[in-house]
């Protein structure tokens, strides 16, 4: 069937990944040059343990997560949180990228993915770094947020969960942040529908989180308290630096 003018299609992926690059080819030839000849093992492993998981495109591609361990090594990164682990990859990085007395506090509802890659985890030996927290997020922020000493006390957060809750967990984690830190959130883009005129042009099944994104874009763009840059790897990832 012919599609109609400005019809939305959810683009063709590669690998199970969610890239929004125009060009497989292209995509493919960052990952060869630049991310996998320095993709350690561990990380290896547990992509290709996630490439048959029927929710594999919940995972984080491998170039936004090579930014992501870039990005912690110039923040001096040592303790951080991550929303939204899945299978482990983003937080495998995460847990390579810190100091080897690091701490990741890592929150899902679903402890079963997360098994999936603790083999790999375990062999990188960075487990202890990793403080695994089954609950829904929001209830794990407030109890840190209970502490005064928790206030400022990380460097970085990487949010990938529910987009309804992203401005949530973002008031929380401003808080959680310490000013110069960083706090990343994944989806930004949601597939490129973000940029659909014509909301009934969208699958019904992304719609919510479609209008969920938008708000977080607008209202990130006008939060004084962060220097952002949203950038066009995997699936939209927005950057901001806590100024405040």
């Amino acid at each position: 069937m012919e599609k109609s003018p400005g019809e939305f299609t959810p683009k063709k992926q590669t690998e199970g990944s969610k890239s929004l690059l125009q060009s497989e080819d292209l995509f493919e030839y960052i990952l060869e040059t630049s991310v996998y000849p320095r993709e350690p093992e561990p990380l290896k492993e547990l992509r290709e343990a996630t490439a048959n998981h029927p929710m594999k495109m919940m995972c984080t591609t491998p170039d936004e997560g090579q930014l992501m361990a870039l990005l912690l090594n110039l923040a001096n990164a040592k303790k951080t949180i991550e929303i939204g682990v899945f299978t482990g990859y983003s937080l495998l990085w995460t847990a390579l990228s810190i100091p080897d007395d690091g701490k990741i506090i890592a929150i899902d509802m679903n402890r079963e993915s997360y098994e999936i890659g603790l083999p790999s985890i375990r062999k990188a030996g960075v487990e202890h770094k990793i403080d695994f927290i089954e609950s829904p997020a929001l209830e794990v922020l407030d109890k840190l947020l209970e502490d005064a000493k928790n206030e400022g006390a990380f460097d970085f957060a990487f949010v990938d969960a529910d987009k309804v809750n992203y401005w949530n967990y973002h008031e929380r984690l401003m808080k959680l942040i310490r000013v110069g830190g960083l706090l990343c959130y994944d989806n930004t883009l949601w597939g490129g529908s973000v940029a659909v005129p014509d909301e009934s042009l969208v699958p019904v099944s992304m719609r919510a989180s479609r209008r969920a994104t938008m708000e977080l874009n607008k209202s990130l763009a006008a939060d004084q308290r962060v220097q952002l840059s949203q950038v066009a790897v995997g699936d939209g990832l927005t950057i901001c630096r806590r100024l405040y």
